[in-house]
């Protein structure tokens, strides 16, 4: 029987999270947050703050998924979660598509319809969004977020912490550096350093 799952974190993403959870069978635990949620659309359980954790208080056949949009927070609490519970699962659509000689790191999310091609390398607490498409040779590295219906060129890196927002466009070959912000349909023509955000073209 598979394992129940605990979330961190429980607004959008977790939202999302929940529904790939519940279309592959999976049940969930309930989730760790700061404070509980007046807005729980999937009637789960409060479990607590994520700062006073302590494995003993969950069973031990528990999952757990780290689900916080927020690229910095979510590298933040999956650093603290590794350290007590191990690795995280990773929550794949069974409708998105992983070339075989893809390698995805832990802690994952693909969501529905989103497509992963050959040779292609994820880090760990990666998002690649509903119907995002990464091509062959790309490299992801920890911690990146690709939002709905973004789309990155073949051999492109994207440093760690990077957002791609909506609908954007890498173009193939570029490097985009670590905590980058692509905004929503921007066209990424030209290679990016760290730290930089990069607007939607006029």
């Amino acid at each position: 029987m598979p394992k129940q799952v605990a979330l961190f974190g429980y607004s959008g993403h977790a939202f999302l999270a929940c529904e790939i959870l519940y279309d592959t069978n999976r049940s969930i635990l309930g989730y760790f947050d700061l404070s509980r949620k007046e807005n729980n659309p999937y009637k789960l359980p409060y479990l607590g703050m994520d700062e006073s954790l302590d494995k003993r208080r969950i069973p031990a056949y528990t999952d757990y998924f780290v689900s916080i949009a927020q690229n910095q927070q979510r590298h933040l609490v999956s650093e603290k979660m590794n350290g007590i519970w191990g690795k995280p699962i990773n929550i794949i659509h069974p409708t998105s598509w992983i070339a075989r000689k893809a390698r995805i790191g832990q802690g994952v999310l693909l969501g529905p319809q989103s497509s992963i091609s050959s040779l292609v390398e994820i880090g760990n607490g990666v998002i690649c969004n509903i119907a995002s498409i990464v091509e062959h040779g790309c490299q992801l590295g920890d911690f990146v977020h690709i939002a709905p219906g973004a789309k990155i060129g073949h051999h492109v890196s994207i440093g760690s912490g990077a957002y791609i927002g909506s609908n954007a466009l890498v173009k193939p070959g570029i490097t985009i550096g670590k905590n980058v912000i692509v905004e929503a349909g921007t066209i990424v023509t030209e290679s990016i350093e760290d730290l930089n955000i990069l607007e939607k073209n006029p």
